[in-house]
């Protein structure tokens, strides 16, 4: 897609998911986050004729379901949420995955709406919350097969799990990582993006590493939560140059077009030594608010052909008209196909709320407008003329 292609603004207004009055995004820098975190890249995946609003990282640790501070939105605005709010969410979801116009399908996705019943033993105070995400897969299916299949076990077995959840997402990912090298049933050339969204309680970390996306629907707005990491963007390229690596036509060490991947041995040094392709995911919390309304996380074949306030846009529009998740990513699939995408095709939306979107209203101002005594005089000598 083309920049300036069927490419909604930011929008303050929404009558059935149509905007009625615009006005531009503001971005805040992102907050400093704890040892565990890294640090997050600002590049945007083009095509894009407009800056997302893209959402501050918060400093609570995700941890049981306790209540924490509300962090500053990327909007500049702070979440009516406080610590003694009784708000939380509910979560349900639906998803679309299609094989596209490739010969072959190499993406997988989770739902897990209820985590709880991945306990083994039900203990009293397991934890309210959710998990999803999406992977997609290169060189074969194997690398985004196993991810799939064992992702979140490796989060709930970590040691670290819950009392600080950022590591245990981190340990998993590399985990997984290691795996795919280990694991002589699978292809050692195969490698996967990897996008979670881990829920707990209100709190919600998105965990990255590669080209997917995670959009949350703000009201309307569209709030982007991770980074696409391409060779390409200042940041990887920065990296991957430090470490030896090169990039050709956009493509790391002119093979693999994104700069972070889980799998991929054929390309790695041993386990344990830094190298260009990084499978070290970026780390983005917040605390959701009732103004949060969905989140949609979809593989790279969704945003090379529409932006993320497009989708944030068809997916408030549609939720008011029949509040079903698994439609709207349908509508999404649907709408990328038409947009001639020319990759599998992956996304799951997840709604915080089991009623639909309000619909937005914008307050009408009235105002008086005048003219002088010299600018009537004109107005009637141009009429007297006619």
């Amino acid at each position: 897609m083309g920049p300036g292609t069927d490419v909604l603004p930011q929008c303050t207004s929404l009558d059935n998911g149509y905007s009625k009055e615009c006005v531009p995004s503001m971005e805040e820098d992102d907050d400093l986050e704890d040892s565990d975190n890294i640090n997050q890249s600002k590049a945007s995946k083009p095509p894009r004729n407009y800056q997302p609003v893209r959402h501050c990282i918060s400093q609570a640790m995700l941890a049981g379901t306790s209540d924490s501070k509300s962090t500053n939105e990327g909007t500049g605005t702070k979440s009516p949420q406080n610590e003694t709010s009784q708000y939380s969410p509910i979560f349900r979801s639906g998803s679309c995955s299609e094989m596209g116009p490739k010969p072959y399908m190499e993406d997988e996705y989770v739902c897990v709406d209820n985590l709880r019943e991945h306990f083994d033993a039900q203990p009293d105070d397991a934890l309210h919350g959710a998990f999803y995400g999406v992977f997609d897969g290169h060189g074969g299916v194997d690398a985004a097969s196993f991810t799939k299949r064992n992702i979140l076990e490796f989060i709930l077995e970590d040691s670290s799990f819950p009392k600080a959840v950022k590591k245990a997402v981190k340990n998993a990912f590399a985990k997984v990582d290691h795996a795919l090298a280990d694991t002589r049933s699978l292809d050692n050339s195969s490698g996967t993006t990897a996008l979670t969204a881990l829920i707990l309680g209100r709190n919600m970390l998105i965990a990255n590493a590669g080209d997917s996306r995670a959009v949350l629907g703000k009201r309307g707005r569209a709030i982007e939560l991770s980074t696409d990491h391409k060779p390409s963007c200042s940041s990887e390229k920065q990296r991957i140059e430090k470490l030896g690596g090169v990039i050709y036509d956009g493509y790391l060490n002119g093979q693999l077009s994104v700069a972070r991947a889980l799998g991929d041995w054929h390309m790695k040094g041993p386990i344990g030594s830094d190298g260009p392709l990084s499978a070290e995911p970026e780390l983005e919390e917040i605390t959701l608010s009732e103004e949060d309304e969905f989140l949609i996380i979809g593989c790279d074949g969704l945003w090379d052909v529409m932006s993320s306030q497009y989708a944030v846009t068809i997916v408030r529009k549609e939720l008011m008209l029949h509040n079903d998740p698994e439609k709207c990513s349908r509508e999404l699939v649907k709408e990328a196909s038409k947009r001639n995408s020319c990759d599998n095709l992956t996304v799951v939306v997840v709604c915080f709320s089991g009623e639909p979107p309000p619909k937005i209203e914008v307050p009408k101002i009235n105002r008086r407008r005048s003219i002088s005594v010299e600018g009537l005089d004109v107005l009637k000598g141009v009429l007297g003329n006619v």
